[in-house]
């Protein structure tokens, strides 16, 4: 048996409009859209059934789900970005910053950490790390 990650749910009011913001600040696809859902996975993922010795590396994707409440408290889990060594790591976070992002405050010491928290546009944290080959 072999399980891997599919996806990560993410719960939000506007189920379309965090999919297409999400699907814009990664590059990724939209690949599914209803009321009650929408689904964006990486571009070169493709729409072939992988086989059972493949199954484990085909990447994750992202799920909205609709919610009647906002969000209230931080996230217990979230995502981290990270640019690649050869990008400009302050250039991605004012992309992100333009595309709608606000710098949030969860208690990090900024003078301290390597990393930046920004929240998507209905508040859901996430990281910008330091820049990696990996």
């Amino acid at each position: 048996m072999s399980l891997r990650w599919y996806t990560v749910v993410v719960d939000c009011r506007d189920v379309a409009a965090q999919a297409r913001w999400w699907a814009q600040v990664l590059d990724w696809k939209m690949i599914y859209e209803a009321d009650d859902e929408a689904v964006i996975v990486p571009k070169h993922a493709t729409a072939d059934k992988p086989s059972a010795q493949d199954w484990t590396t085909v990447p994750p994707g992202l799920v909205f789900v609709p919610v009647a409440e906002g969000k209230t408290v931080k996230n217990r889990l979230h995502i981290d970005l990270a640019p690649h060594l050869t990008d400009d790591r302050d250039a991605e976070i004012q992309r992100l910053l333009d595309l709608g992002a606000t710098r949030a405050d969860v208690g990090q010491d900024r003078e301290k950490v390597t990393w930046e928290v920004l929240a998507d546009p209905e508040g859901n944290e996430f990281c910008v790390l330091s820049a990696r080959e990996l």
